[in-house]
């Protein structure tokens, strides 16, 4: 019997686990399929915790979620084909939906699939190994609960553990010496703790304008967004301004890279994420920045050095769950034996072809269409239930739009279903003006 491990449960091992239920409703023989995750329930990053730095075990909390934290995509581009919104909530919702509401839904479709009974939960991979005389993959998971360690065998590893919860920290000159409060956005969790302080956000990528705007709406005094590339150019409110990068710390003030300082009781890194896999061998372990082509990767997700290794969801993401899909269906496929690869020099050049395409773009626009193209090509490869990528792509447009009008309002906005081709309802209270992210408030629109 063929035997498959996917590592994580959250929104890409979910797929994964979904792309075989859905061989089995169609009559297939599949191999047998166990999933370890090491948090307490399915979600991944949406599974919310209080929780910061260490969990109750001791291991690396993975969850990055803060309170109020909405979409900062439309709901639209992430829908699932074969399980919409409507269907789960019995209802169109706004277009900029919570994390409660959205960890209800992804759980809603898993549940609907049936594969609960595949995942071992407070379970972590603490190794991965590869036997070339026998072909096969050993892993040695932890038993949390028990604390037991043990190693099973399994023909294809699928490692789906994501890339967005091991902190990217770097060191600024005398940030040791600073006399309030230092932390990275993954540990993160509720903008009132800076109500009327005075905030660096260091970092203008989608995290850090996003803290920066979360920490405006609950009344912090002042945010000074720095920046390594150009400034964002985004209108902001009064009190948030950009500058350059971050130079140097002396107790509480902050000198940057064009010599002007500011005093501040707070510095929220939002300076990205690690790809972290410390469980996987030397030979087996991705090494990857966040990008849209990822090296060694073929199709973006098969090992081009062990073909029977794969890493789902390790580009940086416009669509995620809509992503999320095809890959897994195209691993599926592979492993089912419906999908054959090529041979390693084949595999890397598909992998450097993709970075020369990527680098090629010009701008934001061009990475949207990229990632638009990557999904229709491994759709059209797989039976994954498909939809209009060209119009994802539209609101996508649409979001960096309204965004660059009015980035502190662009939440405000709502498209129609891709799915269901109904519109979303225009929001009741303006998203500045919400402090309720629970999934009763944002069903009541």
């Amino acid at each position: 019997m063929i035997k498959v491990t996917v590592i994580g449960a959250g929104p890409s091992g979910l797929a994964q686990l979904c792309s075989f239920q859905c061989a089995v409703q169609k009559g297939l023989d599949i191999p047998e399929i166990v999933c370890y995750e090491k948090q307490d329930d399915w979600g991944g990053l949406w599974n919310y915790t209080w929780r910061t730095g260490l969990d109750q075990y001791g291991e690396p909390v993975h969850s990055s979620m803060y309170c109020d934290l909405r979409l900062n995509t439309p709901k639209e581009c992430l829908e699932f084909v074969d399980y919409s919104l409507e269907e789960h909530f019995g209802k169109q919702i706004p277009s900029y939906p919570s994390r409660a509401v959205l960890f209800d839904y992804i759980e809603g479709r898993v549940k609907k699939a049936d594969v609960r009974k595949w995942i071992r939960f407070h379970t972590v991979v603490r190794h991965v190994a590869y036997n070339d005389v026998t072909s096969v993959f050993s892993v040695t998971a932890h038993d949390l609960i028990r604390d037991m360690q043990y190693t099973e065998e399994f023909n294809y590893v699928v490692v789906a553990t994501g890339h967005f919860s091991t902190p990217n920290a770097p060191y600024f000159d005398g940030i040791e010496t600073f006399c309030g409060r230092v932390l990275h956005s993954h540990d993160f969790r509720d903008a009132r703790e800076f109500k009327d302080k005075d905030i660096l956000v260091v970092g203008a990528s989608l995290s850090g304008q996003d803290i920066a705007s979360h920490c405006w709406k609950y009344g912090c005094r002042s945010v000074i967004i720095s920046h390594l590339n150009p400034p964002t150019g985004y209108k902001w409110p009064e009190i948030i301004k950009e500058v350059p990068l971050l130079k140097k710390i002396e107790k509480n003030t902050c000198t940057f890279e064009d010599d002007s300082t500011a005093d501040v009781d707070a510095v929220i890194l939002c300076t990205g994420y690690l790809h972290h896999f410390p469980f996987m061998a030397s030979e087996l372990k991705l090494r990857a920045t966040n990008r849209l082509a990822i090296p060694n990767l073929y199709k973006g997700v098969v090992w081009a050095d062990n073909p029977k290794l794969f890493y789902l969801g390790m580009q940086n993401q416009f669509y995620a769950f809509a992503m999320f899909d095809p890959q897994a269906w195209y691993v599926r496929d592979i492993i089912m034996g419906r999908i054959d690869v090529p041979d390693r020099d084949a595999m890397l050049a598909d992998a450097e072809d993709r970075l020369a395409r990527e680098n090629a773009g010009k701008d934001v626009y061009d990475e949207m269409r990229y990632q638009s193209e990557y999904i229709k090509e491994l759709a059209a490869d797989t039976a994954c239930p498909s939809f209009d990528v060209d119009a994802a792509r539209e609101v996508l447009f649409q979001c960096r739009k309204h965004k660059n009008e009015d980035i502190m309002s662009f939440r405000n906005n709502y498209f129609k279903s891709l799915v269901t081709g109904t519109m979303a309802p225009m929001r009741q209270k303006l998203w500045k003006d919400d402090f309720d992210d629970s999934m009763e408030s944002c069903l009541c629109d």
